[in-house]
C-alpha cells in the first residue's frame, strides 16, 4: 500500500467537522481521527490542521477550551458549534453532490 495522501484541497473542513461531530477532540486527536478513519489513506498535516481549525474557530464552527489530553499533556480542545454542525450538514450536501459528479464522469466510456 502506498503512503497517505495530501487531502484534496476543499475536504479538509468537511472532515474536520466531522471528527468533531462524535466528541470535542485535541488538534493531534483530530488529525488520528481522520487517518484512522480513513484506513490510512488520509494524511493532515500540522501545517494545516492548525491553521484550518483557527479560521473555523473565527467563523464560529467550533469552539476550543483548553484541557488535558489523554497523556496529561495541556491541550486545546474543539468542539463542534451549533453553527457548524449546520455548516457539516451544508458541506456534506456539497460533497455528495460533488462525488456524484465525479463518479458520472468516471463511468463514461
Amino acid at each position: 500500500m502506498g503512503k497517505p495522501a495530501d487531502l484534496l484541497q476543499g475536504t479538509l473542513d468537511l472532515l474536520i467537522l466531522r471528527s468533531l461531530a462524535w466528541q470535542p477532540l485535541h488538534g493531534w486527536a483530530i488529525a488520528q481521527r481522520i487517518e484512522e478513519c480513513s484506513k490510512n489513506v488520509l494524511l493532515v498535516q500540522q501545517g494545516s490542521l492548525y491553521p484550518a481549525l483557527h479560521r473555523m474557530e473565527e467563523q464560529g464552527w467550533i469552539e476550543a477550551a483548553w484541557g488535558e489530553s489523554e497523556n496529561k499533556r495541556r491541550a486545546k480542545f474543539y468542539s463542534l458549534t451549533p453553527e457548524g454542525a449546520a455548516r457539516l450538514e451544508e458541506e456534506r450536501k456539497q460533497w455528495d453532490r460533488l462525488s456524484g459528479a465525479v463518479q458520472l464522469v468516471m463511468e463514461q466510456s
